[in-house]
């Protein structure tokens, strides 16, 4: 009888070590995810993100996907994010500066860990610019409102408590870069910054519950439509996630001793969704900037100026079908660009040819990846299309059901959700591949 191999999850003394060190330093984020931000005022922020409009919805977002550190204005309020674009920002520098590229190609394991570094060097200066954006938007947003900034001495005019919060919350980013280093060193391998962002998502979970729970009228009619909702989106993004397109690829034969054995037929899997959850960040983070940049000019004493940063702040501040169907679409062109950054930089036409591999009917080397392009960029429109559709989906649920805009009937918001799918697929994969490195596997017969 086939039996499987989770059965030994607790039993293997190194897998148990490496899930309670995980279980531990998850717990250590969560703690200091609750210390505030010196100064911060959390009944404004309370104020803001119940007065609806383009900086509640902003807020609220951001919120959600920090895992609730934004409504208390944690030290942890800005998460990995400024990692992860940091990350972002230099892979799409690598393939336009040639000495970049001309280093990952000739030693792409010391190339990897030359980025490894100057993302931690880029992080640290985004952290802090995020942090002075983070704080603008809510006292200006505070401001438009006729509410008292969520953080008063913050400014030129107060330069040593503005640095003392700025350095606050850029260390509060780099202790949570540093806590998700050490679960991919000692815990779950290279699972750590995902599983931090995973753990602040999870947390915000029951919030959403608890706010469909909270509006009497529709209440059994929002919990059975969240129920329904969230499983059918798990359900449209595993399918999405495992979608891949295999390319026949005729690999040669092998020369055992005098004899020459037969080429072999294998495929080449190319993803549906090769971007993952990069786009809907790098679209997000791009159509916030204008937000971020305007929110320093909202209190302006020129009249004009105080106008047009204002309708910059609204326009892009997360709400109104301008900024949604603006999402959607950059979304989608994202998806295409940087899935055609990354396959450029695996370069599989000249791999295949070192390799003596071929496809029929194409010729070895910059043919192959003309040819794969093609057929990538083709299998890569409905996985931006769906991508797209992740993305707007709160505001198209608001759209279709009007009590939806007011609860919200996702479980966490779409793009979190896809995270969470996300992260516990590879979890998953990650804890099945260390139960076979151990030997524990599950096509041993029990009898």
């Amino acid at each position: 009888m086939k039996r499987s191999a989770w059965r030994y999850l607790w039993t293997a003394q190194d897998i148990r070590r490496k899930l309670l060190i995980t279980l531990l330093l998850l717990a250590i984020f969560r703690l200091a995810a609750h210390v505030p931000v010196p100064g911060a005022d959390k009944t404004v922020i309370a104020a803001i993100m119940s007065s609806g409009g383009a900086a509640g919805s902003l807020i609220n977002l951001l919120d959600l996907l920090s895992g609730g550190t934004v409504s208390k204005f944690s030290l942890l309020a800005m998460g990995v994010y400024p990692y992860i674009t940091a990350q972002i920002i230099l892979q799409l520098l690598v393939p336009i500066i040639p000495a970049w590229q001309k280093r990952m190609e000739e030693d792409p394991r010391e190339g990897q860990k030359w980025m490894e570094k100057w993302t931690y060097y880029l992080a640290v200066p985004m952290s802090a610019l995020q942090a002075i954006g983070q704080v603008n938007i809510f006292n200006a947003t505070a401001n438009n409102i006729g509410l008292p900034k969520v953080i008063a001495e913050f400014g030129w005019e107060y330069f040593l408590p503005s640095l003392t919060i700025v350095l606050s919350m850029t260390a509060g980013t780099m202790f949570a870069i540093w806590l998700g280093e050490l679960i991919s060193e000692f815990g779950l391998r290279n699972q750590g910054l995902s599983l931090i962002i995973f753990a602040g998502i999870v947390a915000r979970m029951p919030s959403s519950v608890v706010a469909i729970w909270q509006d009497e009228e529709h209440r059994w009619v929002g919990l059975i439509l969240m129920a329904i909702i969230t499983l059918l989106t798990i359900v449209a993004i595993v399918f999405v996630q495992q979608g891949r397109r295999n390319v026949p690829v005729m690999y040669p034969g092998r020369r055992m001793g005098a004899r020459m054995s037969m080429p072999v037929k294998g495929t080449l899997p190319l993803m549906v969704n090769m971007a993952g959850m990069i786009p809907i960040i790098f679209a997000q983070s791009l159509l916030t900037f204008p937000s971020i940049i305007a929110s320093f000019f909202t209190s302006s004493t020129n009249e004009t100026v105080a106008n047009v940063a204002t309708w910059f702040t609204n326009t892009f501040g997360g709400s109104g079908n301008a900024y949604w169907v603006m999402y959607f679409f950059g979304v989608v062109l994202f998806a295409f660009f940087y899935t055609d950054v990354i396959f450029a930089q695996q370069n599989y036409g000249e791999n295949l040819k070192k390799t003596g591999a071929q496809i029929a009917g194409v010729s070895r080397g910059a043919p192959t990846q003309r040819y794969l392009t093609r057929v990538l960029r083709r299998i890569t429109l409905p996985g931006a299309i769906f991508l797209g559709i992740v993305a707007v989906l709160p505001w198209l649920i608001g759209l279709l059901i009007p009590f939806g805009q007011n609860t919200g009937l996702l479980l966490t918001s779409s793009s979190g959700l896809l995270i969470v799918v996300g992260v516990v697929r590879d979890t998953f994969f990650s804890i099945d591949a260390e139960l076979k490195l151990h030997g524990y596997d599950d096509t041993l017969l029990v009898r």
